[in-house]
């Protein structure tokens, strides 16, 4: 598994904004799309790319396309539904599926509600878009279930990180080097409930208001 910190001004000026208790959901929402348009610039630094012949209004040249099979974005719901609009924008040619999981509050082990995804995945490169990696449950889960189908290359988009997570994480991949994480920052630790500490809360509900 790889690791990305995306160090950059910008980066860290929103990540504070969205730590901020007084920062209301618009704001949030709003301060989200752009920190998911960062981070998905280094996320798809390897996303699979073909020679093209273009001409200009002056001459012939050679040009880039992205490969196919086009690439898969996989936001996991509902709180990854607000990573969505930040990611396509930057990558507006690439399919969307659609991945439910929920944590169990007491178990801290996720399961599957929703699932809206091609059958055959070989092939595809995919990005996983969740804001939290805490206890590293969901997404190792969701990793599995995109290889189980075919997918070659997974990249997780989050907007922070816990150390237990991304231990989580590697534990379950090994040293699988076609699963990266791209994150903001990696925080200092989980609390008892298994949040992040000092975190932003639950993205969900800062994101969308409580339900």
């Amino acid at each position: 598994m790889r690791l990305h910190v995306a160090e950059h001004p910008l980066v860290a000026h929103k990540l504070t904004v969205l730590r901020d208790r007084g920062t209301d959901s618009p704001t949030f929402r709003q301060l989200a799309d752009e920190l998911v348009m960062l981070l998905a610039y280094e996320a798809t630094r390897d996303v699979r790319t073909v020679e093209v012949e273009v001409t200009t209004p002056v001459a012939p040249t050679t040009g880039t396309a992205l490969a196919a099979p086009k690439p898969l974005v996989v936001p996991i719901l509902r709180a990854g539904l607000g990573m969505l609009d930040g990611m396509t924008r930057l990558l507006p040619t690439a399919e969307v599926g659609f991945l439910g999981m929920v944590r169990d509050e007491e178990t801290l082990q996720a399961t599957t509600y929703a699932n809206r995804l091609p059958d055959d995945l070989s092939g595809r490169q995919c990005y996983l878009l969740d804001p939290m990696l805490a206890t590293g449950g969901t997404l190792a889960a969701a990793v599995a279930y995109l290889f189980e189908r075919g997918a070659d290359d997974v990249t997780a988009i989050c907007l922070l990180t816990a150390p237990e997570g991304l231990e989580a994480l590697r534990a379950s991949v090994g040293d699988d080097d076609r699963v990266r994480v791209v994150t903001a920052a990696v925080d200092e630790r989980l609390d008892e409930h298994g949040y992040i500490v000092p975190g932003l809360g639950d993205a969900g509900d800062r994101l969308y208001g409580v339900v």
